[in-house]
């Protein structure tokens, strides 16, 4: 019964952070939004990962998580952060230890950051191509607007 009284706490302060954010014109709120907003105490957490305090705890003095506070620094967890600690969960009971788990999480964070760097340099590869194509219209057409076709028919951007 208490779960069930907290998360509608959290669900119903949740909803008021959303019609507020619609309210102020905003566009609807994006699941990375949704999924980063510290919405579950520790005691909710707990619940849902069977994992004590003492273990998150530990966790986040590892820096494997990073809660956010409140005005009184009491931890609230994020749907990610209870994820994360899902994660660690199964990792350990597959009896990788909290080094392995760091490398793992580092791997999966350069994996992320350098996906970003190829999606960039793709869609700058992209921009330039079409910015190419532009050009070379760009140019034919003037090219028979001011009569610069050679005797042979082609204009003097081919020579």
């Amino acid at each position: 019964m208490m779960l069930t009284h907290n998360l509608t706490l959290c669900n119903i302060k949740t909803a008021i952070e959303i019609r507020k954010y619609r309210l102020k014109g905003a566009p609807v709120m994006s699941d990375s939004i949704r999924r980063t907003l510290a919405l579950f105490p520790i005691g909710i957490v707990m619940q849902l990962t069977e994992l004590s305090a003492r273990q998150i705890r530990y966790y986040e003095e590892n820096e494997l998580i990073q809660p956010a506070r409140t005005e009184g620094n009491r931890r609230m967890f994020s749907f990610n952060d209870v994820d994360r600690l899902l994660e660690i969960k199964s990792l350990i009971e597959q009896g990788v230890n909290l080094a392995g788990i760091k490398q793992i999480f580092a791997v999966k964070m350069d994996d992320k950051f350098s996906g970003k760097k190829e999606q960039s340099a793709e869609v700058k590869q992209e921009v330039s191509d079409a910015e190419l194509r532009r050009l070379l219209r760009k140019e034919l057409i003037q090219a028979g607007r001011f009569g610069k076709q050679q005797k042979n028919g082609t204009s003097s951007f081919f020579y």
